[in-house]
C-alpha cells in the first residue's frame, strides 16, 4: 500500500516499483506474482475509519482469489504499512482470524504511532515531524482516536493482541537509520520479538524514510535503485515458498 501521509499520493506514482518488483519476483521463482495495489480515499475527503475498512474491503477481495490467504504477502510504506498493522489487529479481533491471516508482512517505515514526541526531525530525513503529526491527527478525527490502536497500532502493548495479529510468516521490517519514525519502529520491533512474534529486521544505515522506494527514483546505478527490493524479495522468498504456491499475490496495502 502506498504512503502519503493519508493526504498525498497515488498507486500511479509506484508502478515503477511495482513492476521491478513483479520482475525480481518472477526472477527468484515466482512463477505468476500478481500485485493488488489499494487506491484508498485520501485526507481530508475521508478520515478514520473510512481507509481501514477499505484495506479489509481489498485484503478480503484478495483472499476470495488467492483462497489460500497465507499466500498472500502484505506490504506498504510509511502511512500504507500503518494501515498494514491496523489491518492486522482488525483481523486478529474477526471471527476465525486463522482463516484470514496472511503468510507474511513487509512494512517499510512504518508509522507506527502517529502523535508521539518520539518521532523527531533528523539532520538527514527529508520528513517534517509537525506536519506528519498534523496529517495524523486530520486522519484519526479526534484526540480520542489516536489513542487507538487500530488508528495508531503503535498504541497497541497487547503482546497477545500482537500474537493473534502476526502473519503466519511474522513480519519484515526495513527502515533507514536516520528517519523521524526510527524511536517509534524500534519499539514496536522489541515489542514483537518479546512477545514471541517472528520478526526479520534491515535497518540500513545512514538511509531516510522509505528508503527502499527512494532509491528506485533518485540512486544513481541499478544496483543501488533495486538493493531495497532485491532485499524484500529475498526475505518474502525465505517465507513464502514459490514451489508451494500456483498464483502468488503480494499485496502493497496502502
Amino acid at each position: 500500500m502506498l504512503g502519503g501521509g493519508f493526504s498525498m499520493g497515488s498507486s500511479y506514482f509506484y508502478l515503477e516499483c511495482f513492476l521491478a518488483w513483479l520482475t525480481l519476483l518472477h526472477e527468484t521463482g515466482y512463477h505468476n506474482p500478481a500485485i493488488f495495489a489499494l487506491e484508498y480515499t485520501l485526507v481530508p475527503d475521508e478520515k478514520y475509519p473510512t481507509q481501514l475498512e477499505q484495506t479489509v474491503a481489498g485484503f478480503d477481495h484478495v483472499c476470495h482469489i488467492i483462497k489460500d490467504p497465507s499466500r498472500i504477502c502484505l506490504a506498504g510504506d510509511s502511512a500504507g504499512a500503518t494501515l498494514q498493522l491496523s489491518l492486522l489487529l482488525q483481523i486478529s479481533k474477526s471471527s476465525y482470524p486463522g482463516k484470514r491471516r496472511p503468510g507474511f508482512a513487509t512494512l517499510i517505515s512504518p508509522w507506527a504511532t502517529l502523535v508521539t514526541p518520539k518521532n523527531r526531525d533528523t539532520p538527514s530525513d527529508y520528513l517534517n515531524a509537525d506536519s506528519l503529526h498534523l496529517y495524523g491527527r486530520q486522519y484519526a478525527g479526534t484526540a480520542v482516536n489516536l489513542k487507538d490502536p487500530l488508528v495508531s497500532p503503535g498504541m497497541c502493548k497487547d503482546r497477545d493482541w500482537w500474537v493473534r495479529a502476526s502473519p503466519s510468516g511474522g513480519f519484515c521490517f526495513m527502515y533507514g537509520s536516520e528517519e523521524v519514525f526510527g524511536p517509534e519502529v524500534r519499539d514496536l520491533i522489541a515489542l514483537l520479538r518479546r512477545s514471541g512474534c517472528a520478526v526479520r529486521v534491515r535497518e540500513e544505515p545512514g538511509q531516510v524514510h522509505a528508503w527502499p522506494v527512494v532509491s528506485l527514483f533518485l540512486a544513481d546505478t541499478q544496483v543501488e535503485r533495486t538493493k531495497g527490493l532485491k532485499d524484500l524479495t529475498k526475505m518474502i522468498r525465505q517465507v513464502i515458498d514459490p514451489d508451494l504456491v500456483q498464483i502468488d499475490g503480494v499485496v502493497p496495502d496502502t
